[in-house]
């Protein structure tokens, strides 16, 4: 399967961009518009990028941090590496321990060395740009911003970040879902699910320990009533602010958002495979990378999903998966469930 060769995703959706952009503050809608125009710009450099480093498969990570002192020409200076001591450089440190952090996850419960399963150097640019309010996976590494200290704070805060733009990655290697439409939006829903499971996997948490949200702590003081970028928990509840607007996603297929911004909702409706995958681990139970997990592992790599696989497909996928993996049990009651109540069909 040859990666698509335009590859660019970055954390903050469009539409909360754009709202900023639009801000009567100048300074918020300056930085916004600023972060649009960059990833604009990213997002074209990157259609003929050459394919990723790939390494030698190995169960430690092989780490290197580079800093683009607030420019954009990347990588930027090289200033960590796998075995040097920590920084004196937070941001540094946390991209350090936030790549390390996914391997991790990949590694200890699924046996994956690296996102591409073959021991793929991971490469972190931190300090990108003036006040970028985004970080992103471009094909080939993960890029930082800084954000602008009053709306968003630094993007390598939140390992559940880190974890997502580099799912990304894992996505890019394995199924492969084209970032459109239902497919874009299963693509940006794993990428909420590994990077969920990433910072319960660091921190030790149960699935009904877990708070199940994407970024908290990244919005700045700026932001008066949001606790993230999204929620797994109760999708269209992570903010409702005068500056960032209504978190607009749905967790049903009632309220599923047609539109052809953002390529076709893949922010927006990705909140209902993300439901889905909630109600799946919290009936479960227990930690929700050795079951739940493990199914939505096995369905983007075992190589049956179309990279235009629409919800219904992948939810099927998940049903044979769990059969597969845990035979008639639990496991298969309760996806069939998770997807029904989501109100997506299995059959």
């Amino acid at each position: 399967m040859t990666p698509h060769s335009s590859v660019f995703c970055s954390i903050v959706p469009p539409h909360i961009l754009e709202r900023l952009a639009e801000s009567d503050n100048p300074a918020y809608a300056q930085a916004a518009q600023r972060t649009l125009l960059m990833d604009v710009t990213q997002r074209s450099a990157r259609e003929e990028a050459p394919p990723a480093p790939e390494g030698a498969p190995s169960d430690k990570p092989q780490r290197t941090i580079y800093d683009a002192e607030h420019g954009t020409e990347l990588p930027g200076v090289r200033v960590h590496e796998e075995s040097d001591r920590p920084s004196k450089d937070a941001t540094v440190n946390r991209a350090h321990a936030g790549l390390g952090a996914t391997f991790d996850l990949f590694f200890k419960a699924f046996g994956h060395r690296s996102i591409d399963g073959a021991g793929m150097p991971l490469i972190a640019s931190v300090h990108f740009d003036e006040k970028y309010d985004n970080a992103f996976w471009n094909g080939e590494q993960m890029v930082f911003g800084d954000g602008d200290g009053e709306l968003f704070l630094d993007f390598t805060i939140p390992v559940d970040v880190i974890g997502h733009e580099l799912a990304h990655g894992f996505t890019q290697h394995s199924a492969n879902l084209a970032y459109f439409g239902q497919s874009g939006a299963l693509n940006e829903s794993v990428s909420d699910v590994f990077g969920s499971l990433v910072k319960q996997h660091a921190l030790g948490q149960t699935a009904d320990q877990a708070d199940w949200l994407i970024g908290a702590g990244l919005l700045g003081p700026a932001i008066d009533n949001g606790v993230a970028l999204r929620s797994m928990k109760e999708p269209g509840t992570a903010y409702d602010d005068d500056e960032l607007g209504k978190d607009p996603q749905p967790a049903t297929m009632d309220d599923y958002v047609r539109t052809s911004s953002d390529n076709g909702g893949v922010h927006i409706n990705s909140g209902i495979p993300n439901h889905a995958f909630y109600l799946l681990a919290t009936e479960l139970g227990g930690f929700a990378w050795e079951r739940a997990g493990k199914i939505w592992y096995d369905v983007m790599t075992g190589g049956t999903l179309t990279e235009e696989a629409r919800f219904n497909e992948f939810a099927r996928a998940t049903v044979a998966s769990a059969r597969r993996l845990f035979g008639e049990g639990d496991e298969v009651q309760s996806v069939l469930k998770a997807w029904s109540l989501v109100g997506v069909p299995t059959t």
